[in-house]
């Protein structure tokens, strides 16, 4: 695999510095050019950068005074967004000089690169701008502004937030104090507090050259922020369009500073990580395909998402594989995620339903969508498809775990050959995604959630249902158990848990000890009553969705399966008798 070691690096001299440069790929493919933020250098993209060489010209270049860049003298006053502005067309007319480029800024990066690209003198330069947890100054401005002027409760909230979180910022316009620690404790400590805090994991990063790169770096701040928010330009808007990507755990920006950004850039399209602030680090398969999609569409001369789900910020571009997706709540499920613009893949024993899904997919909005004939109980079969999968597609961000099968009837007309029938299906099958898939998750080290289908049958006992229960109790217990176990991960477990749901489990379900024609009678009785309940499979995969959103651990869907839960907890002896009642055939 191509590392940032195989870069091609040259010299750009711009305003009295010498600017280190480092491209990957083909220079004829689209110039993208990364931004990195403080205290960082240009290595914070390295495991970004190697994801994008293969279908784009990648440029990487150390800020002024960071990495093998040179520092301004004397360092007071040259730092200045002004400045900067010089430096990156300095890069771009030597590395694209005949076509703009695909900018993309994380932190302080991105602080510039909102410069960038709301000057009139880059105009025709930039192609498209992804930002990452970096905002324009100006527009923080006149946010602040805007607050003071008009201050609600909320507007005050958001302020005092907003001001919490900034409490380095006062820090760096300290004299001396900063250099000193930088240089002294803090830059040696610096990635032990990165891993245990933001959980980005060791490798080239950072460098060596930290101390001295925060220290210059400080001046980032002093030359610019009080003087932008002070005055704010009034026409600091967007010439090309723009990616936010907010990382919802981000512990320096509140997600609240992006409010009205459409008014700065028409042209906007919002995603959203459920992660820390050092995403370049911790999620570059993510960013990569979003960067990926967003200049592609640009390319193409789409510049409107298609997505329109509710929580298309969320998964746009993300790969989600979903067993059972041929009916039900599972082709329920890979639709409401293909409306999001994630990538699909629909998995089922039956193949031609499979590729309904899909192609429904990818008529819904699904960036991509592919059809998968497995038989989730069989474990070579399993391992094969996880091979598959990332070999074609990469790393699972979402699993949803929704193969099952139905079984009636009491436990001493219940056979062994039923009990292992249900069990492979409804417990193995969800042991051998959650083994197999799960794994590639927590091997890649970037999260990711798994939802494993149970049933209000999980904690509500049934004399009718003593091996379909069994093997949903066993899930629920399993999902608990996960999520345990992969917290530290950043990997979500939710099991979901439905009541009555008018999808086709019914005319597939077994009737234990009875003829095939008694068998036929009660799929057929089963199958009406499910109807006049009439739940549509589509409220559960809404709540599967906002339960993935949340990281949720037990959802009860439906008002049978939320009530039964509150029984078990307040009324187990009301539940227990409902057990007994001899359901009616």
């Amino acid at each position: 695999m191509t590392t940032l070691k195989d870069a091609r690096e040259r010299r750009v001299r711009t305003g009295g510095v010498e600017l280190c440069v480092a491209e990957l790929g083909d220079a004829g493919q689209p110039t993208v050019v990364l931004v990195h933020g403080y205290p960082d250098s240009k290595e914070v993209w390295s495991e970004v950068a190697v994801r994008l060489a293969d279908r784009f010209h990648v440029v990487l270049y150390d800020v002024r005074g960071h990495g093998r860049s040179t520092a301004p003298r004397p360092l007071r006053g040259g730092f200045t967004l002004e400045k900067l502005t010089d430096d990156f067309l300095a890069v771009v007319d030597a590395v694209s000089p005949d076509r703009p480029v695909h900018l993309v800024g994380h932190d302080w990066g991105s602080v510039q690169a909102w410069e960038f690209v709301t000057v009139g003198r880059t105009e025709g330069r930039i192609a498209s701008f992804t930002s990452m947890s970096g905002p324009s100054l100006d527009h923080f401005g006149h946010w602040i502004k805007s607050r003071v002027r008009r201050p609600t409760p909320r507007r005050v909230g958001q302020l005092l937030g907003q001001g919490a979180r900034s409490w380095y910022v006062y820090l760096l316009h300290t004299p001396v104090l900063p250099e000193m620690a930088w240089r002294g404790p803090l830059g040696s400590r610096w990635p032990s507090l990165l891993r245990r805090l933001e959980k980005v994991p060791a490798g080239d990063y950072p460098t060596s050259s930290l101390p001295s790169d925060a220290a210059h770096g400080a001046w980032l701040y002093r030359d610019n922020v009080r003087a932008r928010l002070r005055s704010p330009r009034p026409d600091a808007r967007a010439h090309a369009p723009v990616q936010l990507v907010t990382p919802l755990g981000d512990a320096f920006l509140s997600q609240r500073l992006y409010d009205e950004l459409e008014q700065w850039a028409p042209r906007l399209t919002r995603r959203t990580l459920p992660a820390g602030h050092w995403i370049p680090r911790t999620r570059p398969d993510q960013l990569a395909a979003w960067i990926t999609e967003f200049a592609t569409d640009v390319e193409r001369g789409r510049q409107e998402r298609q997505a329109t789900g509710r929580y298309a910020d969320r998964f746009g571009g993300q790969l989600v594989l979903v067993t059972g997706a041929g009916s039900g709540i599972g082709r329920a499920t890979a639709l409401a995620f293909a409306e999001c613009g994630a990538r699909v893949v629909a998995v089922d024993r039956d193949g031609e339903a499979a590729a309904r899904t899909a192609e429904l997919a990818r008529l819904t909005g699904a960036q991509g969508a592919w059809a998968e004939t497995v038989d989730v109980s069989d474990e070579q079969a399993m391992e094969k498809l996880a091979e598959r999968v990332a070999a074609e597609h990469g790393v699972v961000d979402v699993l949803v775990n929704n193969a099952g099968i139905g079984l009636s009837g009491s436990f001493f007309a219940t056979t062994p050959d039923d009990w292992r029938k249900v069990l492979d299906v409804n417990l193995w099958g969800v042991i051998h995604g959650c083994r197999l898939f799960g794994r590639q998750m927590a091997e890649r080290g970037q999260g990711g959630h798994i939802v494993n289908t149970a049933s209000a049958a999980a904690y509500q006992p049934s004399r009718a249902l003593p091996a379909y229960s069994t093997s949903k109790a066993a899930v629920l217990m399993l999902s608990e158990c996960l999520r345990a176990e992969l917290a530290g991960q950043d990997i979500g477990v939710t099991a979901v848990c439905p009541g009555i749901v008018n999808t086709g489990i019914t005319s597939t379900a077994t009737f234990a000890g009875v003829d095939a024609q008694e068998q036929q009678r009660r799929r057929q009785r089963a199958t009406r009553l499910y109807g006049l309940r009439n739940y549509p499979p589509e409220k559960v995969a809404e709540a599967i969705l906002r339960a993935v959103v949340r990281n949720e651990a037990v959802v009860a869907v439906t008002p049978e399966a939320r009530g039964a839960r509150l029984l078990t907890r307040w009324a187990p002896g009301a539940l227990r008798a409902l057990a007994r009642v001899k359901p009616p055939v």
